[in-house]
């Protein structure tokens, strides 16, 4: 019995043994506190010429593959990051770091960003070879490092293997081909890829169409760039800072300052606040006599006195330039004084306070943290629980030299929208109307979309009745769009009654939907079997004078075959054929089946044969997806950014 009952208490020993091995620290944001103190002793070493003072840095238990990722991006050249790894192979209880997965990434990311090509692939091969066991490296990694050296031809090998094994290629990997093209001269190719990405069938993101403006601001055809950018709402991509940032640099420099005006009042439409890279853009503007448009931006991007530099000092040979602190004097005239701003990743904090308590608060507290806009926001993105979101929210307002604005307060009622937390984004409508504050349109379409994730459709009704005046004049386009993000909403939450007044009110009121939207709804019923609102749809569409295109004959082909009415999808077939369009091969398959199926063996075999030898893909002029994209918007697309460069191609 004496003995069972040691045994146990061993067991229990040995299990809170355990315990505190894995996790010494008595909450995540500790853990989190500490790491960035030694991330950014670190940081200091790694600008240091004594590296054994380094060794003795990074001989603790605190490091891990988190602080080993952190501290190599961190680096500020690849011999420092080379430097890095090296002295943790020297240290036993730590050198089995350098061989993580998520260390080796970091370290090929570094060598690719510096220019190391030897080095990087003599790392990539020592991975593929074994040397460090289950670490593995993807297509798209590859893709990423040998275009961040400017080997298109390693980009270019790599892409054909990844085509070879995957039949469907994600964007991402077009675009890397795409803006390495535009990088080296090849404008043609560039245009090239982007017709082969919809062609494929792949949609073009947000982040295409910044590699497309890129591309043409970069060879001086700045009104097709701007072209463009008016069009994204329309296909349904969100505008970013990125976009906005060559847009304005690129006007500043032929000083057209009344379209820069222009710009900046939009961004506050879209509720982007711009980067630090926008700086100097808008300084030149503030010179050009626009102080009052400039003056809010420019105020947040002074860097903020609160915030203090870590620094240290290091020993210069004298044949290297000094910048000693004259407060030093001369004793430390051999010494050079490094400063940095302190590390801060909001990602890693926001996981840090994923427990919200008392406790975490107070320590958040005594951290010291300088608040500001824009950090705010990013810890706020990254939150997954609305409710912590909400307690750091309520907690940062009373924080000293931080007021909540709309940025924040949008950012904060786009995640409660997402989770459904209605009640919260009413309190936040009502603060926002109360203090005068002027809403991002972005913002409101935004949280209709949210309440269609969140199957609150009368929460995106009362949005769009109530409080899309927050936004004050809304343009006819963006009415439009804020009506399409409501029916989709609605169709998403079942409520397809309140779906067709909605639209009927929206003709009524002179805004014709787009085909998209037509699109959308017409898929939404086909799929609930109500073939009457179905072909209800189709009359407004020609009603409105609205041509069909390609991709919503599709739509209807494909929806009227899963509702088992290949009649009506015959039907559509000839409208569609006398529209000298064609089905690709998919929706051509299904339809033949469906016909076959009720018994149509002569529509199935003028199908087969009006249709013989057709492309798996649709042309690009049939692409589109339903309530986002139409095939005339992504074919005027094309359009704007291959006759930019056709004088190339004759």
């Amino acid at each position: 019995m004496n003995i069972t009952r040691l045994s146990r208490a061993i067991i229990h020993f040995n299990h809170q043994v355990r315990y505190f091995v894995r996790d010494p620290f008595p909450n995540k944001l500790t853990h989190y506190l500490r790491r960035a103190e030694l991330i950014d002793s670190i940081r200091l070493g790694l600008r240091s010429k004594n590296p054994t003072s380094l060794e003795n840095i990074i001989n603790t238990r605190l490091m891990d593959t988190f602080v080993v990722t952190q501290a190599i991006r961190s680096a500020p050249n690849a011999d420092a990051a080379l430097s890095f790894v090296d002295a943790l192979k020297r240290i036993d209880n730590v050198s089995h770091l350098s061989q993580q997965q998520g260390t080796l990434h970091a370290l090929a990311t570094v060598l690719a960003k510096w220019q190391r090509g030897l080095e990087l692939k003599a790392l990539i091969g020592e991975i593929n070879e074994g040397k460090y066991g289950n670490v593995h490296i993807s297509f798209m990694n590859l893709m990423q490092w040998y275009a961040d050296l400017g080997d298109l031809q390693a980009v270019l090998d790599v892409w054909k293997q990844y085509r070879y094994g995957d039949k469907r290629l994600c964007t991402q990997s077009y675009n890397i081909v795409m803006s390495l093209y535009a990088q080296k001269g090849k404008d043609c190719e560039a245009v090239e890829v982007f017709h082969r990405m919809i062609n494929e069938g792949a949609i073009p993101n947000s982040r295409t169409y910044t590699v497309m403006i890129e591309h043409l601001v970069n060879s001086g055809k700045l009104d097709p760039a701007i072209e463009i950018f008016s069009l994204l709402p329309l296909v349904r991509i969100k505008r970013n800072s990125k976009q906005y940032l060559l847009l304005v640099e690129g006007l500043v420099g032929v000083e057209r300052f009344d379209e820069v005006k222009t710009l900046l009042d939009e961004m506050r439409v879209d509720g982007k606040f711009p980067g630090r890279a926008m700086h100097k853009a808008l300084q030149c503007l503030q010179e050009a006599g626009f102080v009052e448009e400039t003056e809010e931006f420019l105020k947040e991007m002074f860097p903020d006195e609160r915030i203090k530099s870590i620094s240290s000092y290091r020993n210069i040979s004298h044949d290297e330039e000094t910048d000693v602190d004259e407060n030093h004097g001369d004793a430390d005239a051999d010494m050079e004084v490094v400063r940095l701003k302190p590390w801060l990743d909001p990602k890693a904090l926001a996981k840090a306070l994923n427990k919200w308590s008392p406790d975490v608060a107070s320590l958040l507290e005594d951290a010291k943290f300088v608040w500001t806009t824009r950090l705010v926001c990013k810890v706020l993105r990254n939150f997954n629980s609305p409710e912590t979101a909400w307690d750091f929210f309520c907690w940062v307002a009373y924080q000293p030299g931080f007021t909540h604005d709309v940025y924040t307060v949008q950012r904060m009622m786009t995640l409660l929208a997402k989770h459904g937390k209605v009640e919260l984004v009413d309190q936040l409508l009502t603060k926002i109307r109360t203090e005068g504050m002027r809403l991002p349109f972005s913002t409101i379409r935004l949280i209709i979309d949210f309440c269609g994730i969140s199957k609150n459709a009368d929460a995106a009704l009362k949005v769009f009745r109530e409080d899309r005046a927050l936004c004050g004049t809304i343009k006819k386009r963006n009415l439009m769009l804020l009506y399409s993000s409501l029916l989709r909403t609605l169709t998403k939450c079942k409520r397809d009654s309140d779906a067709i007044d909605v639209l009927e009110e929206m003709i009524l009121c002179g805004i014709c939907p787009d085909i998209q939207t037509f699109s959308g709804l017409m898929y939404h019923f086909a799929s609930q079997g109500d073939i009457k609102i179905v072909q209800k749809l189709l009359t407004m569409v020609r009603q409105n004078h609205v041509e069909p295109d390609a991709y919503m004959y599709k739509v209807l082909i494909q929806a009227y075959c899963k509702c088992e009415r290949a009649a009506l999808a015959w039907r559509i077939f000839e409208d569609m054929k006398n529209s000298n369009w064609t089905p690709d091969a998919a929706t051509k398959d299904l339809l033949v089946k469906s016909l076959w199926k009720e018994g149509k063996r002569k529509e199935a075999a003028v199908v087969e044969e009006s249709c013989h030898g057709i492309n798996s893909a649709l042309p690009l002029k049939q692409h589109g997806h339903k309530w986002t994209l139409s095939s005339e918007d992504l074919a005027r697309v094309y359009n704007i950014y291959s006759n930019c460069f056709k004088l190339s191609t004759s």
